[in-house]
């Protein structure tokens, strides 16, 4: 397997949480009411397997072997672009959290927020996912070697197994204070 194939796989999982959230989403515009215990594992999903698990491995190993190659302008313009995508995913995230703690507190109006975020991320991420898939991770794909990218999936897969423990470490930490 090539690296990109991993982060590939990870984007078809990323896809089927997305059509959960969108199910969920046209329920809550029916009903006028969202569950904020929904949010709170849509919000974990994206901010640990999305954002910290996936996108960390395309910023933490990917875009910094790329950034030491000679990329084209427009291939380097793309990571670019990218990697603010990803802040902008970070920043809807958050707004998301925020107006669910608004919902949960008794704020109603809040939906409305927690239906404009919902509604953007489910948006943004399938054009995201289309943009790595077909325009990026092919072109990175010239830039590497063989050898550098096995090395990078072997990268891959070690954090991913360092993903798991950071994250019921940090889960322990919460609870034991």
């Amino acid at each position: 397997m090539q690296a990109r194939g991993l982060l590939m796989i990870e984007h078809r999982l990323i896809e089927r949480m997305l059509a959960i959230i969108q199910a969920r989403l046209a329920l809550a515009e029916k009903t006028d009411k969202i569950d904020p215990l929904f949010i709170d594992k849509a919000v974990d999903f994206i901010r640990t397997y999305a954002d910290r698990t996936h996108h960390g491995k395309e910023e933490d190993i990917l875009f910094r072997d790329l950034k030491n190659k000679d990329m084209s302008e427009p291939h380097r313009g793309a990571m670019d672009e990218l990697i603010r995508e990803h802040i902008f995913g970070r920043t809807t995230t958050r707004a998301l959290v925020e107006a669910n703690t608004r919902y949960r507190r008794g704020d109603f109006s809040a939906l409305a927020d927690i239906a404009r975020c919902l509604a953007t991320l489910v948006d943004f991420y399938p054009r995201h996912i289309k943009k790595e898939d077909t325009v990026f991770f092919p072109a990175a794909r010239l830039y590497l070697s063989e050898a550098e990218d096995q090395a990078m999936l072997n990268e891959f897969l070690a954090f991913d197994r360092k993903m798991i423990h950071e994250k019921y470490t940090s889960l322990v930490d919460e609870l034991r204070e």
